[in-house]
């Protein structure tokens, strides 16, 4: 075994990335804080070809350092838009056909692990705020919600794990299977 060096991944270039075919699924950023964890949505949402990310409210956007620290240029290849209300941003995807799906322990959300997506229906998965989690008015809003169960003593994840998780599951969901 020997690990593989850049030129031996076979990635393909920004343009390449930007004509390829994205897995039916945006995310919505409600006001995320730290840049860091714009970037890493940023570099995840380029590891399994999304097709936009939504930055609404205090959300940071590029051009910006703190943000490519973490994204290593994923802000060129990923789509993205900044909407400054989160509601506005929902509502302009529900008319677009997307199902809303919150990020949220809720009453009615459900565990990842039993989410499979429906074949031809777009997605938006919506991943809130650090300390404040997914706000109330986008919560009213989705048309689902779905929670990472854990076992452990705290009651969260800190968001770019939590972005990283839930878009390996969906796209090992809708792409891989």
């Amino acid at each position: 075994m020997k690990k593989l060096k850049l030129e031996e991944l076979g990635r393909i270039s920004v343009d390449e990335f930007k004509e390829s075919e994205k897995i039916p699924v945006c995310i919505l950023l409600d006001n995320i804080r730290s840049l860091h964890n714009v970037g890493s949505a940023f570099r995840t949402a380029d590891a399994f070809r999304m097709e936009k990310i939504y930055l609404t409210g205090i959300t940071g956007t590029p051009p910006h350092r703190e943000i490519q620290k973490t994204a290593l240029g994923a802000t060129e290849s990923v789509d993205w838009e900044f909407v400054e209300s989160p509601a506005a941003a929902i509502a302009d995807l529900k008319n677009k056909g997307y199902k809303i799906v919150i990020i949220e322990q809720t009453t009615d959300s459900i565990p990842l692990q039993t989410f499979y997506g429906e074949p031809g229906v777009k997605y938006c998965l919506i991943f809130g705020n650090e300390v404040h989690g997914v706000s109330e008015e986008a919560i009213a809003l989705g048309d689902l919600a779905l929670e990472i169960p854990q076992l452990g003593t705290k009651h969260s994840l800190n968001v770019s794990v939590c972005v990283g998780i839930v878009l390996w599951d969906v796209f090992r969901k809708l792409r891989l299977s």
